[in-house]
């Protein structure tokens, strides 16, 4: 049976409203030991992401203070989602394609409801398990975040 996103999925799955302030969720990245959290409007759908790097590039270097900025003017958006039943490599092959290192993972069988993130990371436990022909998107995504300063959650900004 071949592997698919769900049998390597190890993010844990936490999110925010889009009015929460980055103090906040700088709080409960913490808490919570997540180096990103999903963005939910009013209505609990999600629209975007926030990364411990969108925290670093786009909050503390500017010197803005962090109770004043809501998670929704620097999250990266848009969400870039990836059915569960893909495999691994279909999901390294869009990461290098959007140049990404999130992708929302979600159940088709659920109305695409989110279930969790996959990253770059969560494929260093895959490699062993991988067959000849995956190899190479899996190395190629790896070897992307491991040298790539630039690529952000999900816009790459």
């Amino acid at each position: 049976m071949a592997l698919t996103i769900t049998d390597i999925l190890r993010k844990k799955l936490e999110s925010i409203e889009e009015t929460t302030t980055i103090q906040e969720a700088a709080k409960k990245m913490k808490d919570r030991d997540v180096s990103s959290l999903i963005i939910v409007d009013m209505s609990g759908k999600p629209v975007g992401l926030v990364t411990e790097r969108d925290l670093v590039r786009k909050v503390c270097i500017n010197d803005v203070p962090t109770s004043t900025v809501t998670s929704k003017e620097i999250m990266s958006f848009p969400l870039i989602t990836i059915k569960a039943t893909s495999s691994p490599s279909a999901a390294a092959d869009m990461m290098l394609k959007n140049n990404v290192r999130h992708l929302l993972v979600v159940d088709e069988g659920s109305a695409n409801k989110p279930i969790g993130l996959i990253t770059p990371l969560d494929f260093t436990r895959y490699q062993e398990y991988t067959a000849d022909e995956d190899k190479e998107a899996i190395e190629k995504i790896l070897e992307n975040y491991m040298s790539s300063p630039d690529a952000d959650a999900f816009t790459g900004v």
